[in-house]
Formats: C-alpha cells, structure tokens, sequence
C-alpha cells in the first residue's frame, strides 16, 4: 500500500508502508522506498544517508497517513 506520510518533524513522505508486530518500543511500521515530497513537488530518496531501500520506523513518528495525489503517484512509480 503506497501512502504518504506526515512525520512529526515536518517531513513528508511517499511510501510503500506495512505493518509490522513487534516487541513493545520496537519500530512497528515497515517503508519500502521511501522519497521525501521536498516544497517544489520533486522527489528525494530518504533518508539521504543509506543506500537501504526498507527501513522500520514507530508509528508514533507519524502525525498523519493519507493517500498521495495521482502525480506525486506517478512521480512515484517512475522512480520504483
């Protein structure tokens, strides 16, 4: 399921987005190539530091999860 992500630092993202069970306090939300929506529209890999296209995060990190707008769907699928 491809979703956008509001995190609480201010950061959006597209994302493929499973949920995960886990341990209490483990990261329980699983992105799959995950981009930041940055102001202009374009897309980011993120995080810019790894090359790692799946990472665990808690999904107490996230405000608010919607779906993405058909472009920034289709800004999406080019790059996956």
């Amino acid at each position: 399921m491809i979703k956008c992500l509001l995190l609480k630092t201010g950061t959006t993202l597209i994302t493929e987005i499973n949920e995960v069970g886990g341990d209490v306090g483990e990261p329980d939300c699983q992105l799959i190539n995950p981009f930041e929506i940055v102001s202009d529209g374009s897309l980011v890999r993120w995080p810019t530091v790894t090359d790692q296209r799946s990472m665990k995060i808690h999904s107490d990190s996230i405000l608010t999860i919607v779906e993405p707008t058909q472009y920034i769907l289709a800004k999406y699928k080019e790059f996956v």
